[in-house]
Parts: C-alpha cells; structure tokens; sequence
C-alpha cells in the first residue's frame, strides 16, 4: 500500500492555517501584546516634542517585540508542548522544521501588525510625522529585533521544561527587560547605567529603531548596535533550539 506523502509547501500551508486560527481563537492575548505598547505610546504624548517622536515609538516598538516574543511565542510553545501537540505533530509526515517555522511565521505577522497599529497611533494621536523611508526601513529593523526576543523566548522554552516555571520565568524577564530598559534609556538611572543599558537587548533594538525611523541620523554605532542584536539573536536561538525538548518528560 502506496502512502502519499506531502510536499512540505502543502504541509506548512495547512500548519500555518491550523496556527493562524489557534491565535484567532487566543486573540485576547494577542490584543494585550498589541495593546500594551499602544498604551504607553499614548501616555508617553507629553514626551514627544522633548525626546522627539523617534524616541518615543521606537521605545513603544521595543516594548511590543519584547511581548510578542516573550509573552506570545514562549508561552504558547511551553503549552502546546505541554499538551502533547508537538508529540503528535512529530508521527505526521512532515519535517520538524516546518512545525517550528509556521509558529514563527504567525509571530512575524504579529510584530508587522503591531507596527502598523503603533505607527497609526502615533501618527494620530501623538502626530508623530516620520519619513516613509523610516517607516520602511523601521519594518526591517523590527523584524530583526524579533528575531532576537523570539530567539531569547526559544532560549527560556528550551532551558526550562515545566510550564509554570516558563510562565514565571516568562514574565520576570519581560518586567525586568521594559522596566529597567525603560528606565535606563531615559537615564533615570544615572548616565553610567544608561552606557549599559545601550548594549543590552533592550538598548540595541531600541537604538536600531530610533535610527531606522530617521535614516540620516544611521551611524557606525548603529551598525554596531544591529550587529550586537544579530549576534544575541544566533546566540539565544542556537541555545534554545540545542536544548528544546518536543515533550515535558
């Protein structure tokens, strides 16, 4: 008996079908991932013409990716495998790649629709006014640093089996990354600390966005900060795909 396996364009078009819907079904979480970052941007309005619009979204686009691949990836990761989804999709004739990379298409659709939300609220609501360039260029540049914050979410999941402990692992990360981030950046916590802060996770996706959204004010130390992103991003990713377990056992 003849079994038709198919091909791995067919498998991971239904795969992210099947994903897509999953995250149509669990659109709360999703709203709060996009709505967090909103709602500091419209909060931060008072800042814009002191720090500049740059500035200001760019900190609001840090925060969204920093959910998007901590709050959204990880999570569903540590409770699929905790079900056992992951187990079954592995007898399914399809490379286990592929199972991987559907999860990873459907975050990368979220980080392009919370830029878009967050450009349209600062647009409007903050009248943050960038060049089409920047906006461009700023889209690259996102889905670079969510590569990294996806890769950071790979490296918790793969390091830690229990779900509970990815869900509290999850969200200490995430406090500690926005709040100290956050902070650092607006030099609250001394200059010294800001030097540091710059070079963390949180400061080189910032600093890349803030230049991509005025692409005149791109610098050498720029280039550096993407390549510090790029390099976190293959560092944590490779940590985390070496010791992800598809079970909890």
């Amino acid at each position: 008996m003849q079994t038709n396996i198919p091909k791995t364009s067919t498998a991971l078009y239904f795969l992210l079908q099947a994903d897509l819907r999953t995250q149509w079904r669990n659109r709360r979480s999703s709203i709060l991932v996009v709505l967090v970052p909103t709602i500091i941007l419209i909060a931060w309005k008072g800042l814009v013409d002191k720090m500049g619009g740059a500035f200001v979204l760019s900190n609001c686009i840090t925060v969204g990716l920093t959910a998007v691949g901590l709050m959204g990836y990880t999570v569903s990761i540590a409770r699929d495998r905790d079900k056992g989804i992951f187990q079954r999709l592995r007898v399914a004739p399809v490379p286990n790649w592929s199972i991987m990379a559907s999860r990873l298409l459907v975050q990368l659709f979220m980080i392009l629709l919370m830029n878009l939300v967050l450009f349209w609220t600062g647009y409007y609501f903050d009248h943050i006014t960038l060049p089409f360039a920047g906006y461009a260029l700023c889209l690259l540049t996102s889905i670079i640093g969510g590569a990294m914050y996806l890769g950071l979410g790979q490296l918790i999941v793969g390091l830690i089996k229990n779900p509970e402990s990815v869900n509290s692992t999850t969200r200490l990360v995430y406090f500690a990354f926005i709040m100290i981030g956050m902070f650092g950046i607006l030099g609250i916590l001394g200059d010294k600390f800001k030097e540091v802060v710059l070079w963390t996770p949180y400061g080189t996706v910032w600093r890349t966005l803030a230049a991509s959204l005025h692409p005149s004010t791109w610098t050498s130390t720029t280039s550096a900060a993407l390549g510090v992103t790029l390099g976190y991003a293959l560092l944590f990713a490779s940590i985390g795909i070496k010791n992800f377990k598809w079970n909890t056992k």
